[in-house]
């Protein structure tokens, strides 16, 4: 089962950077930090239904709060069959459902929330959780926060009142990379001792020493599921790599909001191999507005340089 993840979340890796890249816009690095993360959860840990509703009614619910990891989130929905893959080439054009950060207004299967301004998505899977109380449903409620987004006091009165109100079906993870866009935690924020943090609000805390080891993910997901109900909300503090799998992104923040050029996407998807099936990209050619080429990922670097004018 984890080489079939594992190979799942190279195709996921492909997607993120094929998706950035042909627009030149995007956020690849804790995109690609959180694959294992978003993999592990859609298909091994959560309970969930890809005929999608947004009640989600006894089924396990998932909010993205850093919203500008998206192409991590519409690459795994599509590949769990919320919706089409070949959707992922509109990602970041105009009148597309696949929005930089995620909207709700355009109904994409599997987006819960609109999550452009940092820090109000535990307030939401809070309310969400204690939802599920009062219809006395079982299920569970997940939601992945930046390290970067703790800065954000929304967060500290969300998590004050989760212990307050006891929404023990709750498990927010913390995606701790140490980088936000500026630079490291400590250079911008110092964070301090995060884990201590969540304790001092009277939350259960788990922690992932290596959140890009899919089976570790897989395992402390299952724990903290099974500590649901004991009367404390959970934080996961999951330690990644931003960028992780693309070795010329990690070890740096430069990549929290840059686009890979023609070559260094070939350099990135050489490093991931292809196993579900690349999506196809529609270029409009020179022809006019009625001649579609469909092209595959091995196409798309001989035509990068037409993509700001072709792409549709």
């Amino acid at each position: 089962m984890s080489e079939d993840l594992k190979a799942i979340c190279n195709q996921v890796r492909r997607d993120i950077v094929r998706m950035v890249h042909a627009q030149s816009s995007g956020h690849p690095g804790g995109s690609l930090g959180c694959v294992e993360y978003f993999v592990a959860l859609y298909f091994e840990v959560m309970k969930h239904n890809t005929d999608f509703e947004m009640n989600g009614i006894d089924e396990d619910l998932f909010f993205l709060s850093n919203g500008h990891i998206s192409p991590v989130l519409y690459s795994v929905l599509a590949r769990r069959g919320y919706f089409d893959v070949k959707e992922l080439s509109t990602f970041r054009t105009i009148n597309s459902r696949l929005q930089g950060h995620p909207t709700t207004h355009d109904k994409l299967p599997g987006v819960r929330i609109a999550s452009g301004s940092l820090g109000q998505g535990m307030s939401v899977a809070i309310g969400a959780a204690l939802t599920k109380k009062l219809n006395n449903d079982s299920t569970t409620v997940y939601s992945l926060h930046g390290d970067g987004e703790l800065q954000e006091g929304q967060i500290w009165e969300a998590a004050m009142y989760a212990s307050g109100n006891k929404v023990d079906n709750l498990i927010c993870t913390i995606d701790y990379n140490q980088k936000q866009i500026d630079g490291s935690l400590d250079e911008v924020l110092p964070m301090g001792n995060i884990a201590n943090k969540f304790k001092a609000f009277d939350w259960e805390v788990l922690e992932i020493k290596t959140g890009n080891n899919i089976s570790n993910v897989i395992d402390v997901l299952n724990k903290a599921k099974s500590l649901c109900g004991n009367g404390k909300p959970i934080c996961i503090i999951m330690h990644t790599e931003m960028g992780n799998g693309v070795d010329f992104m990690m070890g740096t923040h430069k990549w929290h909001g840059v686009a890979p050029n023609d070559e260094q996407l070939a350099d990135a998807l050489s490093q991931n191999p292809e196993s579900l099936g690349d999506y196809s990209i529609q270029y409009v050619g020179n022809l006019g507005m009625n001649s579609i080429a469909i092209l595959s990922a091995a196409d798309l670097q001989l035509l990068g340089k037409f993509r700001k004018n072709f792409f549709i």
